[in-house]
């Protein structure tokens, strides 16, 4: 590690609930823990941790709130369920966690269920503006490659769907068109037309794949945060992913000429906005199977075989920066399959729902355990 790395901070978003039914208690969470705050939907709940640089700390980070979490839901006899889509028979009504929220209550009455998903953001710390919004167009360019990774949400409602992120697929990605920002200026010029002409409610109603995050939006911005990421329990997975994103944009910060699609693509900004759109509903389809179109040279590749590539061209800013072995996980899941490939499989093999999921709890229980 060096002092070199950039600041990563998460905010992760839990289901809970018993061992084949969802059960909002968020309410609750939130008076019983300061780190934990509400979703809309009171079966979501959501912990945000700190900004830290070392890997070690942030793995401290991710699993303390989530043990401490757990030991309070198990004297309710609840626990948190590793799906980012409500996968067990559920209610469609939508489950207010706050009735005197107005920002909620849009949410309820435009979009519904559809946004009861749990996910991952990771936020990488970037203060110079150019360098943020150059780092914001290569990761949208390959976000992608991240959602397949991570995807586990196969299930809905007790059924198996067609997609290997269900969330993806059904998520209200807002506003539905997001250009390449070519500057902050760009950008800050998107975001208050975009509110003024009420495709968007307020700041925080951008809901896309990847956007740029700060203190005082969209005039003061410090972190590009990716929000394509399905829910990861193996924090260890978890922490590779995020140093595969790292890792990336450490490169991008030494060969901007070649790795900034505005500089490095042969399509417009119009062409790779679509692109990567059609990348994120192929890969959220199929993810490490899916069929791909490379934002460089609009050559078809395979999500696996880009993820292999990307990852040999990293090794060697991987060794500059001592974070060689964090990568591992991820050749684990080339190799075996991502969380929903596995579940799948036990699906196709006669596992219900509910004992898949039983088996991915015992799983999270044993890794917290092993963490002490």
């Amino acid at each position: 590690m060096s002092q070199n790395n950039l600041y990563k901070g998460f905010e992760v978003e839990l289901f809970t609930g018993s061992l084949n039914s969802h059960i909002g208690v968020s309410a609750d969470i939130e008076k019983n823990f300061s780190n934990f705050v509400k979703e809309p939907d009171s079966r979501n709940v959501e912990y945000i941790t700190t900004p830290e640089k070392d890997y070690k700390f942030l793995y401290e980070k991710l699993i303390t709130p989530r043990k401490n979490l757990r030991r309070w839901l198990e004297n309710k006899g609840l626990t948190i369920i590793p799906s980012s889509t409500l996968c067990f028979k559920h209610d469609t009504k939508f489950q207010r966690s706050d009735i005197e929220n107005v920002y909620h209550q849009f949410i309820q009455e435009n979009y519904g269920i559809s946004i009861a998903t749990s996910s991952v953001h990771i936020n990488i710390g970037i203060d110079d503006l150019d360098k943020l919004f150059a780092a914001i167009r290569l990761i949208r360019s390959e976000a992608a490659l991240y959602l397949a990774i991570s995807a586990s949400s196969p299930f809905l409602n007790n059924k198996i769907t067609e997609n290997h992120s269900q969330r993806w697929i059904q998520f209200p990605k807002t506003p539905r068109r997001v250009p390449f920002f070519i500057s902050h200026n760009s950008y800050i010029d998107w975001i208050e037309e975009n509110i003024a002409n009420k495709n968007m409610q307020n700041i925080r109603h951008f809901w896309s794949s990847i956007r740029p995050n700060g203190p005082q939006r969209p005039l003061i911005l410090d972190r590009l945060e990716l929000r394509i990421c399905d829910y990861v329990h193996d924090i260890n997975l978890l922490l590779a992913i995020t140093a595969m994103l790292e890792l990336r944009i450490l490169q991008l910060f030494e060969n901007i000429d070649t790795l900034d699609p505005l500089i490095a693509s042969i399509f417009s900004i119009d062409e790779l906005a679509a692109i990567c759109d059609q990348n994120e509903i192929n890969a959220a389809k199929n993810s490490l199977n899916s069929e791909l179109i490379h934002w460089q040279d609009g050559k078809k590749v395979i999500c696996r075989e880009w993820i292999r590539n990307l990852l040999s061209n990293l090794l060697s800013t991987a060794e500059k920066y001592n974070m060689k072995n964090l990568l591992n996980p991820i050749y684990s899941v080339l190799e075996e399959g991502n969380q929903s490939m596995k579940w799948i499989n036990q699906h196709e093999k006669g596992l219900s729902i509910e004992q898949i999921m039983k088996i991915s709890i015992d799983d999270m229980i044993m890794n917290e355990v092993d963490s002490v």
